[in-house]
């Protein structure tokens, strides 16, 4: 008959030392790297048994990822299902495969007839719910099957359009043939496929230039920490930046 586990036993001195590192870490990603492979570079460096993120952001975007830490990666859904606010820049007078600047180029066109008042007038119809058709460049599954994956052998595929929010879209500058805007939207929202279909709507076409994605629900890019701050950083310096399970748990319960 095996004794009972003791607080002072090896098991239980490492099951405690593991759980004070469960939660949420919010970091400021950079160009170039994907969601994942910040992932990746964080459970490697500080040698995590689980770390997750809670929703995805293009390799080219920038901006607050909420990383998901032991039993932090149970809360993706509350994380992933939070409206977002992004800063970003349309260009208009292109149209790629992948709706962004980082897509092949699929047309140019010239814009110079575009006014600022025409593109207010096309953001202002974005506004509270929208059906939007997500883009064949993304990670959505059919039939098991990424659709980016498709898109790379040139298939397309129909595509059911998806109910989104839009809280929030404001036009900040306008600089032709780029313009800066601020969008705050619900989950699951394209920025990329709405900058596309502004464009298509004004005749030029448009693709989404630069993206940043400045809060995710009750979380700031303010209180991110950068890659380079976070790489310099040892196990004991990271957990001060660690929001704790329970902490997030509380913050997203109505009643307390």
């Amino acid at each position: 008959m095996k004794s009972p586990r003791r607080y002072g036993s090896p098991d239980a001195t490492r099951l405690q030392a593991r759980d004070i590192y469960d939660g949420l870490l919010l970091v400021d990603k950079p160009a170039g790297p994907t969601s994942h492979d910040i992932v990746a570079h964080i459970r490697r460096q500080f040698q995590f048994d689980k770390v997750g993120h809670g929703g995805t952001l293009d390799p080219q975007a920038t901006g607050l990822l909420v990383i998901l830490i032991g039993r932090g990666t149970k809360l993706s859904s509350t994380v992933m299902n939070s409206d977002k606010v992004y800063e970003g820049y349309l260009r208009l007078g292109i149209t790629t495969d992948s709706q962004d600047a980082s897509g092949a180029v699929l047309s140019e066109r010239d814009p110079s007839a575009v006014t600022r008042e025409a593109l207010e007038g096309e953001i202002s119809k974005y506004s509270g719910d929208i059906m939007q058709t997500p883009p064949m460049v993304s990670a959505i599954k059919m039939q098991g099957r990424a659709l980016y994956k498709l898109a790379r052998k040139g298939k397309t595929v129909e595509r059911e359009p998806r109910l989104i929010h839009i809280y929030e879209f404001t036009l900040i500058e306008f600089d032709p043939p780029r313009a800066s805007f601020r969008l705050n939207c619900s989950k699951g929202t394209y920025v990329r496929t709405i900058c596309n279909d502004i464009g298509e709507t004004l005749g030029c076409g448009a693709v989404l230039d630069e993206l940043r994605r400045t809060r995710a629900g009750n979380w700031s890019i303010q209180d991110a920490l950068t890659l380079p701050a976070i790489e310099a950083m040892d196990k004991a310096q990271l957990l001060e930046h660690i929001i704790p399970v329970h902490k997030v748990t509380k913050a997203n319960d109505p009643g307390a």
